[in-house]
């Protein structure tokens, strides 16, 4: 099968310098899964804790299932991730000595299983920003005018 990009978090690039990424597994339940599968997921504000030895994934947003009726779930709720033991013991020594936060980039289904992809980052100053935003722009014109050339 392969990878299936279901939802991306639109500021984690606009708004952190991305260093490391992991990818990591997600404790959900069965009206949580069938309504990820069906793209009602939402990554705008969350964001992801390191607390006791685990990993968690806040504010993100799943909606509930049509079909789910009283069974269904709560829609921001907190959810578990599944990374390996060293891989959290680099994650925390990073938060805790250099400072660095973690931050969801996309939700995807591989071989049915939803993953979520992390990253290490670091905040953005102003002036980063705008940086980029120039670059961008700079990019769409040249892409423009290539194409425009052909």
């Amino acid at each position: 099968m392969g990878k299936k990009v279901i939802a991306k978090n639109p500021k984690a690039f606009h708004e952190y310098h991305i260093f490391d990424k992991f990818n990591a597994g997600m404790v959900l339940t069965g009206t949580e899964i069938k309504s990820i599968r069906k793209g009602g997921i939402n990554l705008k504000d969350s964001f992801v804790k390191a607390e006791n030895g685990e990993v968690y994934l806040y504010n993100c947003h799943i909606n509930a299932y049509e079909q789910g009726n009283r069974y269904n779930h709560e829609e921001k709720r907190v959810r578990k991730l599944l990374l390996n033991k060293k891989e959290i013991n680099k994650i925390a020594g990073k938060i805790k000595k250099d400072g660095y936060a973690i931050t969801a980039l996309e939700v995807y289904l591989e071989n049915g299983w939803a993953k979520i992809e992390i990253a290490l980052a670091k905040g953005k100053k102003l002036y980063d920003k705008r940086e980029d935003l120039a670059k961008k722009s700079q990019n769409r014109d040249i892409a423009r005018a290539v194409k425009f050339n052909k």
